[in-house]
């Protein structure tokens, strides 16, 4: 461990790291919103814009489309010109993308905006995690990025609060709700602008001036609020390498045994991404034409929604208190598990139990999956490593749909849950044998150890 990382290693969890916490999670949250309240949109645009079924499908997939692409070019950026660059030129993106959707008047021009719109949104969710987590020290990490990810379920309950009363409610509710969710992105911006670059990274890139006069700002705040520091331990722990070029990042992230370390995250983020898509957008459908109306209303939805708080924040205290592989092991497990008992539900209220059980532990599996995701690549190729194993989840929730429209006419709610509950276990087992220990560890030592 360098004396970069050693300073860092110290700072106790503080007002700085809850501004971090602050400005990463508001990201978040219009992440999501961006991404739910598209459900709430469509219906509106196919009778306004007469629009067939295929056209809302391709529609419907825009923003997935987007996530990929933004996901995979943060990543890779993000490693090459910074972190911080990245996220604010991601948050511009999408302000100005979901602008424009909310002008155009034809729905090709609506699929563009929100295909680019997806790729700020898609290169904000990617970069957020791995960026902030290298403020922050071993002992707070875990928890800290699994609450940062709490933050997309605000952002689920705001957009359905805006899709059930603004979308019905005005000739032009559409376009209102999505100018609500770009407008306030501005602030958010010009908030940012006082964030500093990773020191972490600029150590990686040889640039170790720039890096120490972080940390010297940084410090000088803990000074003022009276804070005393403890002297940096320095711990003996090989250097990860510096950054290297595009392809030489690519390369890194399968030498060795970082292979395995790599493919473990597609492989998890392909299970948990799959499954949740395959849950939450067919369920209520699959649901309703077996006769069980109650998917329908408000409560449902909401309760549905709702039930992410608990998920993502009970998910980020089991980061700390049992690991990341254990959280997300867990709760994949338990999503599987409620899967089936909303599979077998017989009452409404069978199915709002069920039903909020799984978007609990569903969701709680991402707070886990962000959180190890930031941790287990070394810093010169962190971004590229996330980047793409986001970019390959979000290959599942295009995939995850279309499947299931053939497996259930064929085999029925059996073969639907079946696959999905089966893709969760692989997931699961995947992590626990695959993956390394990543509580109580520095990220040098993480690297040094397990993925040099």
């Amino acid at each position: 461990m360098s004396m970069i990382s050693a300073r860092i290693e110290r700072l106790p969890f503080a007002r700085f790291h809850t501004h971090l916490l602050l400005m990463g999670g508001l990201g978040y949250m219009f992440d999501a919103m961006d991404a739910a309240v598209l459900a709430f949109i469509l219906p509106v645009l196919r009778t306004a814009w007469n629009l067939s079924s295929v056209q809302i499908g391709v529609l419907g997939s825009s923003t997935y489309i987007g996530f990929l692409f933004g996901a995979l070019f943060a990543g890779t950026l993000g490693d090459l010109i910074g972190r911080r660059a990245v996220m604010m030129s991601a948050l511009a993106l999408y302000c100005a993308a979901s602008i424009v959707s909310a002008m155009v008047d034809t729905w090709p021009a609506f699929f563009a905006a929100r295909i680019v719109a997806g790729m700020g949104t898609g290169a904000e969710s990617a970069i957020i995690a791995p960026y902030l987590a290298e403020f922050v020290a071993r002992r707070y990490r875990g928890a800290f990025t699994g609450a940062l990810a709490g933050f997309f379920s605000f952002g689920f309950v705001a957009a359905a609060l805006l899709g059930y009363f603004i979308v019905p409610s005005y000739d032009n509710g559409w376009r209102i709700v999505l100018v609500i969710t770009a407008v306030p992105v501005v602030m958010l911006l010009w908030w940012r602008r006082a964030l500093p670059e990773s020191p972490r990274w600029l150590e990686s890139r040889g640039r170790e001036k720039e890096a120490e006069a972080v940390l010297d700002r940084i410090e000088a705040v803990f000074a003022r609020e009276g804070r005393l520091l403890p002297p940096p331990v320095v711990e003996v722990v090989p250097p990860a390498g510096t950054g290297g070029t595009l392809l030489a990042n690519f390369a890194a992230l399968l030498a060795a045994r970082q292979a395995r370390i790599t493919i473990m995250t597609w492989i998890m983020w392909l299970a948990i991404t799959f499954s949740y898509y395959s849950f939450f957008v067919w369920i209520p459908g699959l649901l309703v034409q077996n006769g069980m109306s109650i998917t329908k209303s408000f409560g449902y939805s909401i309760a549905i929604y709702c039930a992410q708080i608990p998920g993502y924040f009970s998910a980020a205290y089991f980061n700390e208190r049992i690991g990341r592989q254990a959280t997300i092991a867990t709760y994949m497990v338990l999503g599987g598990v409620s899967a089936l008992g909303l599979a077998f539900a017989q009452t409404d209220q069978h199915i709002i139990l069920a039903g909020i059980l799984l978007s609990l532990f569903m969701n709680g599996t991402y707070a886990g999956v962000y959180a190890y995701t930031a941790e287990v690549f070394p810093t010169p190729i962190r971004t590229t490593g996330a980047g793409l194993a986001s970019a390959i989840g979000r290959i599942g929730a295009i995939v995850s749909p279309i499947l299931v429209g053939y497996l259930y006419p064929n085999f029925g709610f059996a073969g639907v849950f079946g696959v999905t509950t089966t893709v969760l276990l692989l997931g699961a087992v995947t992590v626990v044998l695959m993956g390394v220990p990543t509580r109580g560890r520095s990220l040098e030592e993480i690297a040094a150890g397990e993925t040099a």
